[in-house]
């Protein structure tokens, strides 16, 4: 085994074993030079955010599945719900969205390239025990979802670097009287990626990839009455000085770069969607 391979093995492992403490500093460093989309005008974006913070701001940003710090349970509880489905708003100044770009020859059938080869690897999860046996861990599973992130972060470590369909970071379920039921998956990327190496892996003219943006978390002193209708991932409070003003800690993006694909409906529209499609 050359020296290589025998470092990026070692690299693999310390993520895993470290994991919510070091694996942002690992996937930041992996993208240097970028930053995250400049915030707080909606031209093109379908979304209202904030500018950027100090990187020690921007660094504490993490990926699904990692508590975010200082939070409380029921602040995380605001962010799983909102990451997995029911509140989403292109016009929220909570999210940011990728706009949709004018489509280019190959993206179609790039896109439909990413399904094939995603539905393939999904195959064996429809069996949700299998996920769990090969590393996948169920964010919060204490808090009802109406799809839950079961997350494998040596894949999130390795999405920083390459791009592989068949190895999602998450797979969605739905929870079921028995257990869980597959639905789709989800790729994810630094917060620090440009558009154009979104574009680059699910072509922007097939999909949306979104952040999660200016939260501002309670402060401690409030825990257990905190008022939800300003803090939080659905509060009215979106600005770092609003916050500041509040009292709260500010994180300009939550989490990275995030798209859902659900590979078993019917059409590129369904498939690429935020959430899964309800008849």
């Amino acid at each position: 085994m050359s020296a290589r391979s025998t470092a990026v093995q070692l690299a693999i492992k310390a993520s895993i074993v470290f994991g919510a403490l070091f694996v942002v500093s690992v996937l930041l460093a992996a993208m240097p030079g970028h930053h995250p989309p400049t915030v707080g005008s909606t031209e093109n974006s379908g979304a209202s955010t904030s500018s950027a913070t100090p990187q020690q701001e921007a660094d504490h940003a993490s990926m699904p599945g990692m508590k975010m710090p200082g939070d409380e349970k029921s602040s995380e509880g605001q962010a799983v719900e909102d990451m997995s489905g029911g509140h989403h708003d292109a016009h929220s100044s909570h999210m940011y969205m990728t706009a949709m770009r004018p489509q280019m020859p190959g993206d179609e059938q790039r896109a439909r390239e990413i399904v094939t080869q995603l539905r393939a690897s999904l195959e064996k999860y429809k069996d949700y025990h299998v996920a769990l046996d090969e590393g996948f861990k169920i964010f919060h599973p204490e808090f009802p979802q109406p799809e839950y992130h079961f997350t494998n972060y040596k894949n999130g470590f390795l999405e920083a670097f390459t791009f592989d369909p068949a190895r999602p970071t998450s797979l969605l379920y739905k929870k079921t009287a028995t257990g869980y039921e597959l639905v789709g998956a989800m790729y994810t990327m630094p917060k620090r990626a440009t558009e154009d190496q979104l574009n680059a892996r699910v072509p922007l003219s097939i999909a949306m990839w979104h952040l999660h943006t200016n939260l501002c978390m309670a402060p401690r002193s409030e825990a257990g009455t905190v008022d939800y209708t300003k803090f939080g991932l659905r509060g009215s409070i979106a600005t770092q000085e609003a916050c500041d003003a509040a009292g709260g800690h500010f994180l300009p993006v939550v989490f990275g770069w995030m798209v859902h694909v659900y590979p078993y409906e019917d059409s590129l529209d369904k498939i690429f969607a935020m959430h899964m499609h309800m008849d």
